[in-house]
């Protein structure tokens, strides 16, 4: 795999740009969205192996975003929860079920590299 194509979706477009040059700057080819309509769109183009995906926005959140895309894509892409939650309670445990992992919000660089696929030079 030569070029990973990453997607960040995040509602506070900040965030997605701040993460966006955070992946590039490590190799990853990235787009970004900011609603969960957008990233359908967005994801339907660019045919990405991972998108990172923020729980709480408004609209279709992530939880309803990784459904669909779990629809339309199976596991052929990796989902990435990446959001301030982190209580253990059974609502989280749900939510995250419908990710392959998750990250806490403010995100650590070390700890996505382990959980995106990697880039080959």
């Amino acid at each position: 795999m030569d070029e990973v194509r990453v997607v960040v979706v995040d509602d506070v477009e900040d965030m997605a740009e701040t993460l966006a040059v955070s992946l590039e700057l490590d190799g990853y080819s990235v787009k970004t969205a900011s609603s969960g309509a957008q990233a359908l769109t967005v994801i339907e183009a660019y045919r990405p192996h991972c998108v990172l995906l923020d729980i709480n926005m408004p609209g279709m959140g992530g939880c309803e975003l990784s459904d669909r895309l779990r629809e339309l894509y199976g596991d052929e892409v990796v989902l990435i929860a990446v959001t301030g939650w982190g209580d253990p309670g059974d609502r989280v445990s749900d939510t995250f079920s419908r990710f392959d992992h998750y990250i806490r919000k403010p995100f650590d660089p070390d700890l996505l590299r382990k959980v995106l696929p990697p880039v080959t030079a």
